[in-house]
């Protein structure tokens, strides 16, 4: 599902402040730069406010942020819902205990951490990032939420690349984007 689909006005605002570069970091790599989109207030509450009508009302008690922007997104509408938020991080980035979740890039790998304790069972969760690619981040931030006892309600990012099929690796888990991106 997405608000792009949905046509609500304030998606062709959001879309035209995110910023596409060339070849960043590397060769035939168009990135998806949300930094524009911050430096402009009006898009960047629209991007907050569309997320927490979504959810507002859902029994969310947790909001997942994936380090380092799903930290930009994810403490507003986890406050405007009610619910905590939850960083997921890079290693070795939290103190005390942690698990972890390790996934595949296209790249390389890479793990997630969250404190132990960060989240109960049962807990009723939503995982929070700018962007889903291949969609591997998400399913490992998924994958740590729940065997930590969480029910995963969705995800949600603010920008989708359908062609690289992310959204096929979250096993059904519903996805919500406000934009794509070819």
């Amino acid at each position: 599902m997405s608000a792009f689909r949905d046509q609500d006005p304030r998606i062709h605002g959001i879309q035209t402040k995110i910023r596409v570069v060339p070849d960043f970091p590397r060769e035939g790599i168009m990135f998806q730069d949300i930094t524009t989109l911050l430096l402009d207030p009006k898009a960047f509450k629209d991007t907050i406010d569309l997320f927490v009508e979504r959810y507002k009302g859902k029994n969310i008690s947790v909001v997942a942020g994936i380090e380092a922007r799903g930290f930009i997104f994810g403490p507003p509408i986890a406050l405007a819902i009610g619910a905590k938020f939850v960083p997921l991080r890079k290693p070795k980035k939290l103190p005390g205990e942690v698990i972890k979740e390790e996934y595949v890039l296209e790249y390389g790998s890479d793990c997630l951490e969250m404190h132990v304790g960060a989240v109960s069972a049962g807990e009723r969760a939503l995982v929070v990032d700018d962007l889903i690619a291949t969609g591997g981040t998400l399913r490992a931030a998924m994958n740590l939420l729940e065997r930590a006892g969480a029910e995963v309600v969705e995800c949600a990012c603010v920008i989708e690349l359908p062609d690289l099929k992310g959204r096929e690796r979250l096993n059904g888990k519903p996805l919500y984007v406000l934009v794509e991106s070819h």
